[in-house]
């Protein structure tokens, strides 16, 4: 997708903008799902029954939910990181 060669320079600048702007949404749209991913899990895993507000308890553990599941992700993504940057030496 990166061979723009038959293209002249104003055509070249515009694909290159464009798939600029589709890897921002691809962002986007990752970041959108893990939110939907925590946010179902550690729903499911604090809140017993939904009140007009949150107990103690339940935000204590949706926040400790959150901040694990986030740690996960990083330390997995770190450790994905790694393995592909071993792979390319």
């Amino acid at each position: 997708m990166d061979n723009f060669d038959n293209y002249n320079a104003s055509e070249k600048a515009e694909a290159t903008e464009l798939q600029r702007m589709i890897a921002i949404e691809q962002q986007k749209a990752q970041f959108q799902a893990q939110v939907h991913t925590f946010t179902d899990v550690c729903w499911d895993k604090c809140v017993d029954s939904p009140g007009s507000k949150l107990d103690y308890r339940t935000e204590t553990c949706l926040q400790s939910c959150v901040e694990r599941f986030i740690d996960t992700t990083l330390a997995i993504t770190n450790r994905f990181t790694q393995m592909v940057q071993k792979g390319a030496h």
